[in-house]
């Protein structure tokens, strides 16, 4: 029996929507974020967007989504934080990307160290995934702990397991 499962790196963007809703109610009551002008907003193609007054207080805002993140169980490391920049009426700005698929270069390193590791498992690209099949399932585990020991610096989740 051939089994198989894919590596994939995809961020759930109702979890995204209801950490934002939670952070904006929660920086609209704290004292210090009150008159700040701060605000997130999600944009389609970017991701999300982050305002505010200054940067100490942008800092601020980026702290509690990132903890209303977590609690949501959404991984910090798919999102990509670009440069602060300056915006209008002296307020600043910060566009968040988040990452949906392997890119191709984490692909290649992740087949790398399948190939490496001497199992007797396959590992193909397959557009922003990576498919590993193999023989019995105890390999495709010690193959899944081995990728969760490793950092790529990417989000990765374990999906489509199955047995042919």
């Amino acid at each position: 029996m051939a089994e198989s499962f894919d590596i994939v790196s995809k961020v759930d963007m109702q979890e995204i929507s209801n950490a934002v809703q939670q952070a904006l109610k929660e920086i609209h009551t704290r004292y210090d974020l009150k008159d700040s002008k701060s605000d997130i907003k999600i944009e389609e193609k970017e991701g999300l967007v982050l305002a505010s007054a200054d940067e100490y207080k942008l800092k601020a805002v980026n702290d509690v989504l990132q903890g209303k993140l977590v609690k949501r169980g959404v991984s910090l490391k798919a999102l990509t934080y670009g440069a602060i920049e300056a915006a209008a009426s002296s307020t600043v700005r910060q566009s968040v990307s988040m990452q949906q698929g392997i890119p191709i270069e984490k692909a290649r390193e992740i087949v790398k160290l399948i190939k490496n590791s001497k199992k007797k498992v396959q590992a193909a690209i397959q557009g922003d995934l990576v498919r590993v099949s193999g023989k019995d399932r105890d390999t495709l585990q010690e193959i899944i702990a081995l990728l969760k020991q490793n950092d790529f610096g990417i989000d990765m989740q374990f999906t489509n397991y199955r047995s042919n």
